[in-house]
């Protein structure tokens, strides 16, 4: 069964089943999702941008985004974070966030091939460059970025697709 019609339907059956059944549901889903996350940090990641590209290059785009971020990791793979970083205008904005990491290949315990999935609150785009990213009418705006990433040790690197504009790959430590 796929993840959202197992989670559609634990949603929607939990509420009319006894409650023995009720609590089986949520340890299936807990199972499937990890959903309560544990509240323990497993590793904190510290990362920087590398490299940006943006799909449909303007001259008033820059490349340089000074990126810094930080995020704690649960045992299940649920992380919450922060980056600042220059945005496509050269403005300072900050990205508050809490997501997911799924793994797709591990064939040992020191490298692993992911897939990662963030959303929260993006600041940053003023001015004349308020209206250039969705739903940002009080200069905070929703977002949600997937990416792809690399784990070798203690050395990760995320490629970050930010919306249809453009790209940018990551590198930090975690601890």
């Amino acid at each position: 069964m796929s993840r959202i019609a197992y989670l559609t339907g634990a949603v929607l059956f939990t509420a009319l089943l006894p409650s023995s059944a009720a609590a089986e549901w949520r340890e299936r889903f807990k199972e499937s999702f990890g959903w309560p996350p544990t509240l323990t940090v497993d590793h904190v990641l510290v990362q920087t941008s590398l490299y940006t590209r943006h799909f449909n290059p303007d001259p008033e785009h820059t490349d340089q985004q000074r990126l810094i971020s930080i995020e704690a990791h649960t045992p299940d793979r649920w992380h919450v974070g922060g980056a600042r970083f220059k945005n496509s205008f050269n403005q300072d904005s900050v990205y508050v966030y809490a997501g997911k990491s799924f793994p797709l290949w591990q064939p040992n315990a020191t490298f692993e091939l992911r897939g990662k999935l963030t959303a929260g609150l993006l600041h940053g785009y003023r001015g004349e460059y308020r209206d250039k990213i969705p739903f940002n009418h009080y200069e905070i705006a929703p977002a949600a970025m997937p990416a792809i990433g690399i784990r070798w040790h203690h050395v990760e690197s995320d490629l970050i697709i930010f919306g249809k504009a453009g790209m940018m790959l990551t590198a930090g430590v975690r601890f």
